[in-house]
């Protein structure tokens, strides 16, 4: 295969592309793609996904509009008038800011006999309605709001669909993800991924490359299968990272902090520093590479302290607060910080409330490559979208709907974005994973990186997404 007139900076050259591979970049004319001088860039990836929640995501009910509990509840109450039955899943909502709280009366209000489960947009929190607390083994709780361990347990119980039914989901939403340019994902979602991935791909899942991890739960199972960091089960499908959450997330206040909350609270450390570093160890010593879902600047530090005592290189995932003191340790202990940066955009103001005084280390990810860390960004989806746009544009700009840059000090360049976006480069030996765009990405900023048109999406040279 032969792509033609692709502009790589300031030259428009045709690239050859034999199983998968770049082979040859020149004049080579006899083209059988034509981009017509379309921006040539390596294809996205996203290193942060819960791919089964997100393609559920898009059954829910959208509360991410909603201004209050009472708001929330008030949507939920549309959606069953419009005939949503049965149960009543929404997603979406924070809660950090509403003036009222979560409450069972407001969901019973809405929804008394038809169970109700609210998922909040960070994943850490659900809310219930009494019907719905029933169902799962909550009867009598005092306010239907369900955090951490409780609140991942029921998430996990909504995608109880039909294989056929989710696998049909998962299509679409890939389809949407190669729409976007992207070509790879890291799976993080909670349950055994190798067993659902085979299944997609055999069936003909064939969008996206895809990299999943495990949890806790099911290290074990991963060492007895043998399944070590970077194996590859097939062209599509390899393993990734074992993943352990120590704190919980700023929305919920549960995020492990230095410094107290407004409320005096420090958040929650759920797994401590002497249960830590014997699961890393474990992993470790089996080839598997430890991620560790840190968002607290106490969690973080607890984190990297973990990492020097095993000696192991790996990854912290969100590293959303930092005590400037530990942005170096990254670079020195070979930890990636895997951070979201759309997050910040959601969390400005809720931050600047809970975290007074604190948020120039937040998101800090001009710091951190200053001391030397790499950066891959993800998008965290269903938390927000599946779209690495958007977090590029993030990073880059500090901005959204029209507001001024927060914190514009810690923003970095549209090259440093793409780079932590991507895997591969445009070289020959290189995997012929691209895309072609209709905007320089290297020039583009605001709100047309953010919307950036994406005309082509190929992965080893297969088309899976042509826009022109």
């Amino acid at each position: 295969m032969i792509l033609e007139n692709a502009r790589l900076g300031d030259r428009v050259v045709d690239l050859r592309i034999e199983n998968g591979v770049i082979t040859e970049i020149g004049s080579l004319g006899g083209g059988d793609l034509d981009l017509e001088g379309r921006w040539l860039s390596p294809g996205l990836w996203d290193h942060h996904v819960h791919f089964t929640q997100w393609a559920l995501h898009s059954q829910r009910v959208d509360l991410s509009t909603a201004t209050s509990a009472a708001h929330a509840a008030a949507l939920v109450g549309q959606a069953i008038a419009a005939g949503a039955s049965g149960l009543v899943i929404g997603g979406g909502f924070r809660d950090s800011l509403w003036a009222d709280a979560p409450s069972l009366a407001a969901l019973d209000a809405v929804s008394a006999e038809a169970p109700v489960v609210l998922v909040s947009q960070d994943l850490h929190a659900a809310w219930l309605n009494s019907a719905a607390l029933a169902v799962y083994g909550h009867h009598g709780h005092a306010t239907g709001l369900l955090t951490e361990d409780d609140a991942f347990r029921v998430t996990g119980a909504l995608g109880a669909f039909p294989v056929e039914t989710m696998d049909a989901w998962a299509r679409a939403a890939a389809a949407d993800a190669a729409r976007r340019g992207v070509v790879g994902i890291v799976d993080l979602e909670m349950a055994w991924n190798l067993g659902d991935w085979t299944r997609r791909v055999a069936a003909g899942h064939d969008l996206l490359r895809v990299q999943f991890g495990v949890y806790t739960n099911d290290l074990d199972r991963a060492i007895d299968e043998g399944l070590h960091t970077g194996q590859r089960i097939d062209d599509l499908l390899s393993f990734g990272h074992f993943k352990v959450l120590t704190d919980g997330s700023l929305n919920t206040r549960t995020a492990y902090t230095h410094d107290d909350y407004p409320d005096g609270g420090h958040g929650v450390l759920t797994v401590p520093t002497d249960e830590l570093v014997p699961l890393m160890r474990k992993a470790s010593a089996a080839g598997i590479l430890p991620t560790v879902h840190a968002i607290g600047d106490h969690a973080n530090t607890l984190a990297l302290d973990a990492f020097a005592a095993v000696g192991t290189p790996g990854r912290i995932e969100h590293a959303q607060l930092l005590s400037p003191s530990d942005y170096p340790r990254f670079a020195e202990l070979g930890v990636e910080a895997s951070v979201q940066p759309e997050h910040a955009m959601d969390d400005r103001d809720v931050a600047d409330r809970l975290w007074a005084g604190r948020t120039g280390s937040t998101y800090a990810f001009r710091s951190l490559l200053d001391a030397g860390a790499t950066l891959v960004f993800g998008s965290d989806a269903p938390v927000t979208p599946l779209d690495p746009w958007i977090g590029i544009a993030a990073a880059v700009t500090r901005a959204r709907d029209g507001r001024e840059p927060w914190h514009p000090e810690q923003r970095i360049s549209n090259v440093e974005a793409l780079a932590a976006s991507t895997r591969t480069t445009i070289a020959v030996g290189q995997r012929a994973d691209l895309i072609a765009t209709d905007l320089d990405p290297l020039t583009t900023t605001g709100d047309a990186l953010r919307t950036m048109p994406v005309a082509v999406t190929l992965l080893g040279g297969r088309i899976t997404h042509d826009g022109r």
